[in-house]
């Protein structure tokens, strides 16, 4: 899930940059769309109304919809993630996976099938992704053939901007209902990591580390260990020493600390790897900068 907290922190940033940098300029002054003649101070203005600074120039100010355009395209980014963690959460509610259990507050049954519970609030959020992609590309579309000034097609600039807030407060608010009121399967996680021979890159890697095999000689090899294995129906690190050597003679008795799950997870403690002292260093990082603005 860390992944998906790194792409929730920068939609997080990119937000909080959407209302503080450059977008936070202000319009006022710019008249119709040349300034006016009277003398006024667009900066006292800006001030008073908690702008950064002004729009430096006056037929910009008037036509420029940049703001409304960094945002939806910062919802639609988001939408994204959203959508994404939503697939996520999907699968691993099927009977497949079973990874989790969704609750009965963000599913429903099935209409025609009384065994089944349909993720329904996890597929609405995928499906008003859409909604908030096309709200993006809606206010290009206006944008993309204005002349200078202002025109009367900008007065379609509010709906998307509108429907795309509301769509992605309700989005972020299902969202955390769902992962607030979901069950985690752990033991049903473990079990599945005995199984796919999901460490079988692992084995790859150590015949070129330990036996300074080429990895492409090393690929091949690995493969003809897993076809044994699947032949036997076994797992790599059920093999005997005795099987392994008959497909490479150089295999030693080494090979078994690298076969396990944990020790697959245990050995990649580069920087934002799974090893257990690099996940916690990035869990601690998540929680300091949750305490921040940005």
């Amino acid at each position: 899930m860390d992944a998906y907290y790194q792409m929730l922190e920068r939609d997080r940033t990119r937000f909080y940059y959407c209302g503080t940098n450059r977008t936070n300029e202000s319009p006022l002054g710019a008249a119709a769309l040349a300034g006016t003649p009277c003398a006024i101070d667009r900066a006292l203005t800006a001030e008073k109304l908690n702008f950064e600074r002004v729009m430096e120039n006056t037929l910009d100010a008037v036509s420029a919809r940049d703001f409304a355009l960094e945002f939806l395209s910062d919802a639609a980014i988001l939408a994204t993630h959203l959508s994404r963690l939503c697939e996520d959460l999907i699968l691993w509610s099927s009977q497949q996976f079973a990874f989790i259990t969704l609750s009965d507050a963000f599913t429903t049954g099935s209409s025609i099938m009384p065994q089944k519970r349909n993720s329904d609030a996890a597929e609405l959020i995928k499906g008003k992704t859409g909604r908030v992609i096309g709200n993006l590309v809606a206010l290009l579309n206006v944008m993309k053939g204005l002349p200078m000034t202002y025109g009367k097609d900008m007065q379609e600039d509010k709906e998307p901007v509108f429907d795309a807030c509301d769509t992605i407060i309700l989005s972020l608010k299902v969202m955390q209902g769902m992962i607030d009121d979901m069950d985690i399967h752990a033991d049903k996680m473990q079990d599945t990591l005995h199984h796919g021979y999901i460490t079988a890159t692992d084995v790859a890697d150590w015949l070129v580390k330990c036996l300074n095999m080429p990895f492409r000689h090393a690929h091949h090899v690995t493969g003809a260990l897993v076809a044994l294995a699947e032949k036997n129906q076994c797992a790599l690190e059920d093999l005997t020493i005795a099987q392994m050597q008959d497909i490479d003679n150089n295999i030693n008795e080494d090979i078994y600390t690298i076969l396990s799950p944990e020790a697959a997870v245990a050995s990649r403690p580069s920087y934002g790897g799974t090893a257990s002292e690099q996940v916690q260093k990035t869990i601690a990082l998540a929680k300091k900068n949750l305490n921040k603005d940005v």
